[in-house]
């Protein structure tokens, strides 16, 4: 079972036909197609190539709502705040970001994160797929050495432990990877990444 996890378009439609070339039993959107919502039915369009086999959370460059018409308008699926399992595993995802200096479309109080994490708590073995990074990690960081990811997202993360999180929003991060305690990491950004669980058991990596 395959799974390809990308964030982060910003309206690069080549960038977005790359990923839908590749072969995949799943593909989800870990946010922020467009920028400040424009031009989402472009965006729709390439993606609802591969139709029912994509999952879509919204970042911080959209809405919630937006997402959900854009995913009935394409007949795609709305994985804000949803879990499904895949091969035994629990796959949860949350669109948004924390607060930006930018006033972006999507964003969540470190609170409100918290909370609507919280409803993932329990479900074993995870695959987590977040908009927002961890805070203070090689995931977050940005140009500046700085970081700015969510500090609920690595309170999450550490009381969960997930087996695998993929991310985006921050740019600069974007191909990043770590391991955080049993949690392997990455910053997916627009080139994505390619899960392959069968592979992963046959190397006994699960």
């Amino acid at each position: 079972m395959k799974l390809l996890v990308f964030s982060d378009i910003h309206s690069d439609a080549k960038a977005l036909e790359r990923l839908m070339a590749v072969d995949a039993d799943y593909y989800f959107c870990a946010g922020d197609l467009v920028n400040f919502s424009r031009g989402m039915d472009a965006m729709g369009e390439i993606l609802g190539k591969r139709g029912d086999r994509v999952y879509v959370i919204p970042g911080n460059h959209e809405t919630d709502q937006q997402v959900s018409d854009l995913c009935g308008r394409f007949g795609m699926n709305d994985f804000h705040g949803g879990t499904m399992e895949i091969d035994g595993f629990q796959i949860v995802g949350l669109g948004y970001s924390n607060r930006t200096p930018f006033d972006t479309p999507g964003e969540y109080s470190e609170e409100e994160l918290a909370e609507r994490l919280h409803r993932f708590d329990g479900l074993k073995p995870m695959i987590a797929i977040c908009h927002v990074p961890p805070y203070g990690t090689m995931l977050d960081r940005i140009t500046n050495l700085r970081h700015a990811g969510s500090q609920s997202m690595r309170e999450f993360l550490q009381r969960e432990q997930p087996r695998y999180f993929f991310c985006g929003h921050i740019h600069e991060a974007a191909g990043a990877q770590e391991k955080l305690g049993p949690t392997s990491a990455m910053n997916v950004g627009k080139k994505g990444y390619l899960l392959d669980l069968e592979k992963q058991a046959e190397l006994g990596l699960l």
